[in-house]
């Protein structure tokens, strides 16, 4: 074992508050590190002058690692971009030994074993930080030079092919996306001037439940499916924190029974306009009152395509408009304005097409995804072999 202070040069940048000017060199502080990235879009600027002072102890080089140590403490960014900038109240973990590979590091500053030592060490009320001596004192299990490189190449192996999957997964979600206006066009401007019609006439039901008595605590850890905004994302349904109820309070609730190729679409906060198709494997199941219910007549509007309709950036912006139309703090959309919405009607036939395609691509991005949750696992699995 050895202190990560004692294997790599650890330092910090300033903790003062230079003057911020109009351009110049961009300080990053810990809103700048997200995902493991460096985002410049929102950034306070230095001058020259203070660039150089702060610089003069904490130059920032490609290869080092820069991490939070204040608010998202434990969110590394490996420097891979000569950007000229400086640090205030970020750790800057320099390499001029040979003991320690900075990919190494890198990783090892992703574990779960590091994220104890945070949640041990952090101090602070709802602003947490980590000193500058924490960081050095850190403990690591190093190994030889030449096994963190045969470490670190395994891991970058298995990082590209996780990132691969994710962006084989955006890119099949983009395809579905210009299919959908290379077949229909705009939904909103309609070019192709399709037949328009309101929604409640080509939908069988529209409507949102309630919260059963008693709210949270009510809640159950099986039985009927409570289906709740948190559930509802835009394309797919999220299965976190699925809500469940008994079968009396479901019976309350009969007026929001959720069947088979309901869309859902969420009509109050900040999740205003998110949309999906139930999973057919939740039934039976309810909506509470943040979120409705649209039941297609499948004679006239198919339900993949009424949804990717509802996701068309476009029609997005639509009902966003509408939720924030009433002038209210909180976002949301009526029934009324949704049974009040004009939308294009194409032929069933070529709806169904499009169903068909987007069936097809489902299947895919299936592979896809179980082949990343494969690799999230073996992922996890080295992280702890590795670092414990």
């Amino acid at each position: 074992m050895a202190k990560l202070g004692d294997i790599c040069d650890v330092r910090d940048g300033t903790h003062d508050s230079p003057t911020y000017v109009n351009t110049g060199y961009p300080l990053v502080t810990s809103k700048n590190i997200v995902d493991g990235k460096l985002d410049l879009s929102v950034v306070n600027f230095i001058s020259l002058e203070d660039y150089n002072k702060i610089n003069e102890r904490s130059k920032v080089d490609v290869g080092d690692i820069i991490m939070p140590m204040i608010g998202t403490i434990g969110n590394p960014y490996l420097v891979d971009v000569s950007t000229e900038f400086a640090i205030k109240n970020v750790a800057l973990i320099k390499f001029n030994k040979r003991e320690a590979n900075n990919r190494y590091i890198y990783y090892f500053l992703q574990s779960e074993n590091f994220r104890k030592y945070i949640t041990k060490n952090n101090r602070g009320g709802t602003q947490k930080f980590l000193s500058l001596k924490d960081i050095r004192n850190i403990e690591i299990d190093i190994a030889s030079y030449d096994e963190q490189l045969e470490i670190v190449e395994t891991l970058d192996g298995i990082f590209a092919l996780i990132n691969l999957r994710k962006k084989q997964l955006s890119k099949l979600d983009e395809l579905v996306k210009s299919r959908f206006i290379e077949m229909f066009g705009d939904p909103v401007e309609n070019p192709l001037n399709w037949e328009i019609g309101l929604l409640k006439n080509i939908t069988s039901k529209i409507g949102s439940g309630a919260t059963p008595r008693g709210g949270k605590e009510s809640y159950q850890s099986e039985g009927v499916t409570l289906i709740r905004s948190m559930n509802v994302h835009d394309g797919r349904f999220e299965y976190k924190d699925l809500a469940h109820i008994t079968d009396k309070q479901a019976k309350q609730l009969e007026n929001v029974i959720v069947e088979k190729n309901d869309v859902f679409i969420n009509i109050t906060g900040a999740s205003v306009a998110r949309s999906c198709i139930v999973p057919e494997y939740i039934l039976p199941a309810r909506v509470n009152q943040h979120v409705a219910i649209i039941r297609c007549i499948s004679s006239i509007i198919n339900p993949v395509f009424a949804n990717n309709m509802f996701l068309n950036t476009s029609f997005k912006g639509r009902l966003l408009d509408i939720g924030e139309s009433g002038g209210a703090t909180r976002q949301a959309i009526t029934k009324q304005q949704l049974e009040m919405l004009d939308v294009i009607i194409p032929p069933i036939e070529l709806q169904n097409e499009f169903a068909t395609f987007v069936e097809q691509t489902e299947k895919v991005k299936l592979e896809v995804k179980e082949s990343l949750e494969k690799l999230v696992i073996l992922k996890k699995s080295l992280m702890q072999e590795y670092f414990g």
